[in-house]
């Protein structure tokens, strides 16, 4: 099946079975904004779970904040948001659709890449065995002639992003000959920036209200609040403060579902730091983050590091973890070294000082900042792209399936009554009763019991409990796993220690690797 045909399945299978919804959904929606149904809110709630815990029930030096989504307007103008926070933009004259000039270049690299990739799988095919990858892709004639136009396009790319030279964007686009993907054509306008901020206004009247902004990244509330949290609690360098919380960008270009939306929520945690051991945190921090992520089970391969060519104003370092979605390898969380661009950019606003008093040397100065920041909404959709399986059974039957790692799933534990008479109802509530204090657990009477099965692989529950007439004599039930469909005997006083162990956030977090 084509990538893009899983992808629409993931988009569908995510309303069908109360994952993610249009916002605004009964009058027609609206573009780029979606809803999180009841499994979704399951889901995302132990995605930031996982993430929190690791950053602050895991690391001494790390503590949590909640700032607000609307700041004094001027912090935004301090972090360079209000003058240089914009997107090139390009308009298709023939099918009006408008589109980022930068994702149309990066978009005609990655079919270089692809299609290096697919020469190469032709070889290994071919060969076999004896199939020498790397030495193949430094000798394959087709594969260097690929290899140099993709160089050739890359460094001409970098150097025009870093020159926010517009005109010689448009000009690649036109060299390449990329088209738009809804008219064919190349009949292509200008290159513009536009500002990505939503404006709003305060105050008690139209006359007196002030403009203010809903923040585009959570980071500037950890920044203005770094020497309160460090005073009250007493902290050291380094030391990290880690945020959860809602940013908003007006995206023009939204597009492939939840990928890029203009509400969003950010999972991030600025690292404060000596100046001069930078560069030495920005690799523990990639190191860190990218077993994070690997720790869920999904495949090295699927992951990569993307370093940056064009820094942001305030970088000396920064790259991306990407993962491999059904559209291609996408950014799912930036790790950048921010300087002290920040922090001296606020003291230097508000004209007060927030330097740090190092008393190991008995000095003050503005700590540098390694950023770690990661998008809720694309970390969901990536577990939910490689979770989504749909497989035939020996009985000639297809199953769609959420192979969710299990502290992920929504539903940890179904508990189902063989018929709904007889005293099992009852039975298995007694087994709700007891469990729904440790995990989230779900009472299902409808339907015949394949076709409940069924409904619990389609949200991802690793467990299902059926309650049988023998369960009233003998105190014990049927347990099935969700993967494998095994299903065995046991008692019901031993449920919770079976499913308990592998559905907590806590056994994630022991997987990972400890330094």
């Amino acid at each position: 099946m084509a990538q893009e045909d899983i992808f629409k399945k993931v988009i569908s299978h995510c309303k069908e079975y109360g994952f993610v919804f249009p916002s605004s959904d009964i009058y027609d929606g609206l573009a780029a904004v979606y809803d999180y149904g009841q499994n979704g809110v399951e889901l995302k709630n132990n995605i930031k779970q996982y993430w929190w815990q690791s950053m602050v029930l895991m690391h001494e030096n790390i503590v949590g904040i909640d700032s607000a989504i609307f700041m004094h307007p001027t912090i935004w103008k301090a972090s360079g948001h209000v003058d240089a926070f914009n997107d090139p933009l390009i308009d298709n004259r023939d099918s009006k659709k408008r589109y980022r000039a930068d994702v149309l270049i990066e978009d005609q690299l990655a079919k270089y890449d692809e299609k290096i990739n697919k020469e190469v799988a032709k070889a290994a095919k071919r060969f076999g065995d004896s199939f020498d990858e790397q030495k193949y892709r430094e000798t394959s004639p087709r594969v260097q002639e690929t290899l140099i136009k993709r160089d050739a396009l890359h460094e001409r790319f970098a150097a025009a992003m870093n020159a926010n030279d517009l005109a010689e964007l448009r000009q690649i686009i036109l060299d390449e000959e990329i088209v738009c993907p809804i008219s064919g054509t190349r009949n292509w306008t200008d290159v513009r920036q536009f500002n990505l901020m939503f404006k709003t206004e305060v105050g008690s009247t139209a006359e007196g209200a002030s403009t203010i902004y809903l923040r585009p990244e959570t980071a500037q509330g950890i920044f203005v609040n770094y020497l309160n949290v460090q005073k009250t609690a007493h902290m050291k360098l380094p030391f990290g403060i880690a945020q959860i919380g809602k940013a908003f960008r007006n995206e023009i270009v939204a597009r492939q579902f939840i990928f890029r939306m203009r509400e969003f929520e950010q999972m991030e945690m600025q690292f404060f730091i000596k100046p001069g051991t930078e560069l030495d945190w920005f690799k523990v921090w990639k190191k860190t983050r990218m077993a994070w992520h690997q720790n869920l089970g999904f495949g090295a391969e699927n992951y990569r590091f993307h370093d940056h060519d064009k820094l942001a104003h305030y970088a000396n370092a920064a790259t991306d973890i990407e993962f491999n979605m059904p559209f291609g390898f996408k950014e799912v969380e930036g790790i950048h070294s921010r300087t002290n661009f920040d922090l001296s950019q606020h003291e230097k606003y508000s004209g007060r000082s927030i330097k740090y008093f190092d008393p190991d040397i008995n000095e003050s100065y503005t700590p540098y900042v390694i950023e770690t920041s990661i998008g809720v909404d694309r970390m969901f959709l990536s577990v939910m792209c490689h979770c989504f399986c749909e497989e035939k059974l020996e009985n000639g039957e297809t199953r769609t399936v959420l192979r969710l790692p299990a502290a992920l799933a929504p539903v940890k534990l179904a508990v189902m009554p063989l018929v709904k008479k007889n005293g099992l109802p009852e039975k298995a509530r007694e087994i709700i009763d007891d469990l729904k204090f440790h995990f989230n657990c779900q009472y299902d009477e409808k339907d015949s019991i394949g076709k409940r099965y069924r409904r619990q692989d389609a949200i991802g529950t690793p467990y299902c409990v059926t309650v049988d007439f023998d369960s009233l004599n003998d105190d014990s039930v049927t347990l099935r796993m969700r993967d494998t469909m095994e299903q065995k005997r046991v008692k019901i006083s031993e449920l919770r220690g079976i499913i308990e162990d592998n559905v907590t956030i806590t056994s994630l977090l022991k997987k990972l690797p400890r330094d």
